[in-house]
């Protein structure tokens, strides 16, 4: 702390003197700083690196340090005329912005996509990665469609129903929904989705120019009747679906509308987008097998992400597709970015394929557990009108409704001035919502914090 005040009065003294000092003018050699701020020969360095960076000072080698040439131009930059030429900015940036933000020092997040740091296998990931970078040919250009032990791997993932040639690995699953989104479609063309739904699906699909349509689905997954109406009002040719801990609502298909949301889709010659981003979340009892394992035909798209349930860095995902799509899918890969990093896919490999892959999950299925308990049960003592309807078997959120007449907006910023953040409900509904929500997030803190965090809450409203 010390070292960090010292620093800062000698960039503000050095910065004044440069100021009124004309361009080219030496100032005080680091002695004479030194002597004149009582501080540190490494302190001054590092204030006169600071300056170097901004732009303010420069050093000579072996002459010392003076005032850097000033910028020519003097007025004020005027970029209005971007309003005009970019026009209306894309459906959904903010949202995302939002989403992804990071909490402001000292609140507690209940708003985060991503596991809290805790619970993040980092130590096993760095090591696979220094592995994997000291090897030569980790670096050179591998095939494009990704490492081909890596596709087998998600490949068996998907319960069977996909062979390592049908995989492509994409750089996080953002990216690979973005790719399946454009690859499928047309601008103009219309897109199926659970409502509410995943957010970055949302704007995903409205940046590559498709109409958003919602379908109805509550505790046990969306509903067959309103997805067969949807398929036949709109022609549709592509459902976006997330059957096992879907986010923002936690609800997963239920077993006795598998058959008959599969049906649904190949009845009308169509796609299902399965975005299998929980699997490792689960925290009750066993997953089920995914809709990709029961789908002979292709007309399963299968999505599966490391991210979430690794860390935010270990940007790896899959996607995975039979016939005519999946060529469509890693041409429109390949167009991207060519590749996902070498060493970054090599690492990868090897964790999901050791012990500590197995160890990590383990663990983080009771991790899991302690914080949704640890928050539903503050909930209980402190806003037992917040409890969801059904407790999410697994994933990382509650689906929480307000009380008749909250406006989520206001008691989101209400509650991120009593420290804790939380995120609305209303942007994961592609029309309008069915009612006011807060999506809260148990895997983004420690149990111990939950019931501090929803007693911030509790004097939002």
């Amino acid at each position: 702390m010390e070292h960090g005040n010292a620093a800062a009065r000698v960039v503000q003294a050095i910065r004044r003197v440069a100021a009124v000092s004309p361009a080219g003018a030496q100032l005080p050699s680091v002695r004479e700083l030194t002597a004149r701020h009582q501080a540190s020969p490494v302190t001054v360095a590092s204030a006169i690196r600071q300056l170097v960076a901004e732009g303010v000072v420069e050093t000579r080698n072996g002459r010392g340090t003076f005032v850097a040439a000033r910028s020519e131009r003097t007025r004020t930059p005027d970029l209005s005329w971007q309003t005009v030429a970019l026009g209306p900015a894309r459906s959904g940036e903010h949202e995302m912005q939002a989403l992804l933000a990071l909490p402001p020092s000292g609140a507690i997040s209940l708003s985060s996509g991503y596991l809290d740091t805790d619970l993040q296998p980092a130590a096993a990931l760095g090591a696979a990665l220094a592995r994997a970078a000291r090897q030569p040919a980790s670096w050179q250009r591998g095939p494009v469609e990704g490492r081909e032990d890596l596709r087998a791997w998600f490949a068996r993932e998907s319960g069977g129903g996909l062979r390592a040639e049908d995989m492509v690995i994409c750089p996080g699953g953002q990216a690979a929904l973005s790719t399946a989104l454009r690859a499928l479609t047309a601008p103009g063309d219309t897109v199926l989705v659970e409502s509410p739904t995943y957010l970055g699906a949302l704007a995903a699909a409205r940046a590559a120019g498709l109409r958003v349509v919602p379908v109805p689905a509550d505790d046990d997954g969306v509903r067959p009747d309103q997805l067969a109406a949807a398929f036949a009002r709109t022609g549709s040719r592509l459902f976006y679906c997330q059957p096992l801990h879907a986010n923002p609502t936690g609800a997963s298909l239920a077993a006795a509308r598998r058959a008959a949301i599969l049906s649904c889709v190949r009845d009308n010659a169509a796609f299902l987008i399965e975005d299998d981003y929980a699997r490792d979340l689960t925290i009750d009892a066993e997953p089920p097998a995914p809709l990709a394992s029961e789908d002979p035909d292709g007309h399963v798209i299968y999505l599966r992400s490391l991210t979430k349930p690794a860390a935010p860095g270990l940007r790896v995902a899959a996607i995975g597709a039979r016939g005519p799509a999946g060529a469509r899918l890693r041409a429109a890969r390949l167009l991207d970015d060519f590749f996902v990093s070498g060493p970054l896919q090599q690492a990868t490999s090897e964790f999901v394929s050791s012990p500590a892959w197995t160890r990590h999950r383990k663990t983080l299925r009771t991790a899991l557990r302690d914080r949704r308990e640890a928050l539903l049960t503050a909930l209980s003592r402190h806003l037992p009108d917040l409890l969801p309807s059904r407790v999410p078997r697994g994933g990382m959120h509650l689906w929480s409704p307000l009380p008749t007449g909250a406006d989520d907006t206001a008691v989101t910023a209400a509650a991120a001035s009593q420290g804790v953040v939380v995120f609305p409900g209303r942007p994961w509904f592609a029309a309008e919502p069915t009612g006011a929500f807060l999506r809260l997030t148990y895997a983004a803190s420690p149990p111990d914090l939950m019931d501090e965090a929803v007693r911030r809450l509790a004097r939002a409203f």
